[in-house]
């Protein structure tokens, strides 16, 4: 069953008085919200599906879409690929225009598979496993993908670090984690440096003494951690065995669960991510005015935001709920101005965005630089 339904019931309410034509008229536009809602992904997935609701409520707020109430379903996905499909299913049978979600790569890639053969679009917040839109036409995503962000972690590794030398480690159980593994690599190689090896691990995993040992053997200038927040408590445990090899990540660092368990305590690292409070741009400046709350550090809300205003600048440009024409508005969507970047779609329904590398020094985010696609 759907966690949420979120609409104008004030709205709805004047409709119903209206008389029948006009609650026809008025039927809402219903999107499907995917993500892990419990379970061991649900903190890191809060701040997207957060994003999505605030945008879905400032819609409603500005008089909804095509002059219809937007209803948002939220499916749980329960943290597991299986999950995900289950929830896609149940998108598709309560009719929805377009799916938002998920965040973690493994969900969405389940996702896709399902409502792709449906003609149900969808748009990812930060699923940047490459296969996920390459499943089909109406697979899009909001964030970059992996081989962008391995390739600038391999080239910040070697150009501003001077590493020569690198271990890196692979959640086993996730898309994510060898997808960008594997960009990382390659991409270090081919900039003229070496990995010693990869060391495999599991999200759940109690301790990772064992791991950790493993890679102080090779002595390695950088450690690259493409994990979530199960990637703190690694990296705490490699400084406590003395490793000096510098942390690197991506964006499955950039949430606040990940700083809570243990990133609040890490020496130096580095990682990318796809927003920042410190971007400057107007509708940067303008969402973070908006939303910023006292003692919270946004992370992939405007990720989510983007993703339903763009849907919804798409179904506009549409003039119509038909799934093929918001489909073919969304792939030719050109310079969207979005909270996290200008967005421009190419033919694989990937945006051409930048990135932001962050450094953490004894605990604290730092903006250090962004970097645009070639």
């Amino acid at each position: 069953m759907p966690v949420s339904t979120i609409f104008n019931r004030g709205l709805l309410v004047l409709l119903l008085l209206a008389g029948p034509f006009e609650i026809q008229a008025a039927e809402p536009v219903k999107i499907a919200s995917i993500y892990a809602f419990s379970g061991v992904a649900a903190e890191s997935n809060r701040p997207a599906f957060e994003g999505v609701r605030y945008g879905v409520t400032e819609l409603n707020q500005r008089g909804g879409i095509l002059n219809r109430p937007v209803e948002l379903i939220e499916f749980d996905n329960r943290s597991t690929p299986i999950g995900a499909k289950v929830a896609a299913r149940r998108a598709i049978e309560a009719d929805v225009t377009a799916v938002i979600g998920a965040s973690w790569s493994s969900h969405s890639l389940a996702i896709a598979k399902v409502v792709q053969p449906a003609g149900i679009i969808m748009i990812t917040t930060d699923s940047t496993n490459p296969q996920v839109t390459l499943v089909g036409d109406y697979i899009f995503r909001v964030c970059y993908t992996d081989t962008f962000q391995g390739q600038v972690m391999a080239r910040f590794a070697r150009a501003h670090l001077n590493a020569g030398k690198a271990i890196v480690f692979i959640n086993i159980a996730s898309d994510y984690s060898m997808g960008l593994a594997q960009a990382f690599s390659a991409f270090f190689q081919d900039a003229g440096g070496t990995v010693l090896g990869s060391i495999h691990y599991k999200h759940q995993q109690d301790q990772f003494k064992d791991v950790v040992a493993q890679a102080r053997a090779f002595q390695p200038d950088v450690l690259f951690i493409p994990g979530h927040d199960e990637s703190a408590r690694l990296i705490l445990a490699a400084q406590e065995a003395g490793i000096q090899g510098i942390p690197l990540g991506a964006d499955g660092w950039s949430t606040e669960i990940f700083f809570e368990r243990g990133g609040y305590r890490i020496t130096r690292g580095y990682y990318c991510t796809h927003w920042s409070e410190m971007v400057d741009n107007q509708a940067s400046r303008d969402f973070v005015d908006r939303y910023r709350r006292p003692d919270y550090t946004l992370s992939t809300e405007p990720l989510g935001y983007d993703a339903v205003l763009l849907l919804a600048d798409a179904i506009k440009r549409a003039g119509t709920l038909e799934r093929a024409a918001v489909r073919a508005a969304l792939a030719a969507t050109r310079s969207y101005a979005g909270v996290s970047g200008a967005i421009t779609f190419d033919a694989s329904g990937d945006p051409l965005k930048a990135t932001i590398i962050m450094a953490i020094e004894n605990g604290r985010r730092q903006y250090l630089e962004s970097v645009g696609p070639e």
